[in-house]
């Protein structure tokens, strides 16, 4: 659905970002990309009439409640306003000296007219289009459906969801963690990119390092639970639930309650760092009544060895320290600091911020029965010994995330300048 008379042509050669929806992540990934500067231009698709003029949008990207202002994100306490030039007719505006157009026709992805703006790249934050099986032309719309419109990378920040049983994710499609595995992305063949979620960016940047330093084999089982901040999802006020749901808690106040979910993590981490997919491996989530500022608590059982290096705080500790020193990135940070949750609100840069401190080991040894275990290969009952002890040792590690925009907005706004350089070459 072309927007005649209102389309501004972007020249083919500057780099035009859109954005699907305006939600948190849409409109933290404008504030990261109005800071940047890496795009000429910024479209961003609403789809709908939103408030009664175009100066309700601009107060809206220009104010949040857990944030401030956008002008004070970007300047610090030297602010200044920072968003100009509205035009209702043309739905634009000026925001740091970026032109960014707000279109409010159509929300159906295929309708969407990226082309007539020069954009290539777009990032999907509707939180709506997950399935990168459904079709273009489906009547619901589909993240496919903005390849149909002109753009030739879809960049959707959540994991994917496949709804129907059986169906895997498509050749062109895949999961991408920047400075995990943005390695196995293939320019020429992947068009639709999942960001994953920020709570399995901070987890993967949690594992890395142990993967890194132990190897898989010495790793017997991880657990981890994200105490996690509210989201977009949740009820301020108890509600009757929808018909047929099952999870009567998602209908409760969020403003009141810790309330039990569930998290995907597990199994998008495996698709991030297949290693995992050999370890038993337990992800749960609590939602608490804060805005932002989340925590992992990662354990792990890790098989030591006699006579090995003794796994315990300090080494654990200093693989991170480690790890720190080695990512010139700034994505993963160490602090022997004792922080609670508002400290990490605002910290920019890093997907997990470990918190050494609170590292903690256990190692206990396992006696076993061989004769009750599967017989290993070319031995005979007699050459086995009468038990077995194994020394198990299970660590405790806290990892601190801004789930919003210092951690996963940041991680997202690099995957898509990386994705983007290689459209706009």
């Amino acid at each position: 659905m072309a927007l005649k008379g209102k389309v501004k042509m972007i020249s083919e050669n500057k780099p035009v970002l859109g954005i699907n929806g305006l939600g948190r992540i849409g409109k933290l990934t404008l504030w990261h990309h109005i800071s940047r500067k890496y795009f000429s231009d910024i479209i961003i698709n609403i789809g709908r009439k939103v408030g009664t003029k175009i100066e309700d949008i601009a107060l809206y990207i220009e104010k949040d409640s857990t944030y401030g202002t956008l002008q004070r994100y970007i300047y610090g306490h030297k602010e200044k306003r920072i968003i100009n030039n509205l035009n209702e007719d043309k739905g634009t505006m000026l925001i740091d000296g970026i032109p960014v157009t707000v279109l409010r026709e159509t929300r159906n992805p295929k309708n969407i007219p990226w082309s007539n703006y020069g954009a290539k790249v777009v990032v999907e934050s509707t939180g709506v289009f997950k399935d990168p099986t459904t079709p273009p032309d489906d009547k619901n719309g589909s993240a496919r459906g903005h390849l149909d419109a002109g753009v030739q990378k879809v960049i959707v920040s959540a994991p994917f969801k496949i709804k129907t049983k059986g169906l895997s994710t498509p050749d062109d499609a895949t999961t991408i963690v920047i400075g995990i595995n943005d390695d196995k992305y293939d320019h020429a063949k992947h068009h639709i990119i999942s960001a994953a979620s920020c709570t399995t960016t901070c987890l993967a940047y949690m594992i890395k390092p142990l993967l890194d330093y132990f190897g898989q084999k010495k790793i017997l089982s991880a657990s981890m639970a994200t105490i996690h901040a509210v989201t977009g999802t949740q009820e301020v006020l108890d509600r009757l639930p929808s018909a047929g749901a099952t999870d009567l808690r998602k209908n409760r106040s969020v403003m009141n309650n810790i309330i039990l979910t569930t998290t995907g993590a597990a199994k998008t981490l495996g698709l991030v760092i297949p290693e995992m997919n050999k370890i038993g491996f337990i992800a749960e989530s609590v939602r608490i009544p804060i805005a932002t500022g989340s925590l992992i608590i990662l354990v792990l059982a890790f098989c030591d060895e006699v006579g090995g290096p003794t796994i315990n705080r300090n080494l654990i500790n200093n693989i991170y320290r480690d790890a720190e020193k080695k990512d010139k990135m700034g994505y993963i940070k160490y602090t022997d600091e004792q922080n609670v949750s508002s400290d990490i609100i605002g910290m920019f840069g890093p997907a997990t911020i470990i918190e050494g401190n609170e590292t903690h080991t256990r190692t206990a040894f396992v006696d076993l029965d061989p004769s009750k275990l599967l017989k290993a290969p070319g031995l005979t009952s007699g050459q086995l010994p009468s038990s077995l002890e194994i020394p198990i040792t299970q660590a405790s590690i806290y990892g601190w995330y801004d789930n919003e925009l210092g951690s996963y907005t940041k991680m997202l706004g690099d995957l898509t300048v990386k994705v983007a350089s290689m459209v706009y070459q």
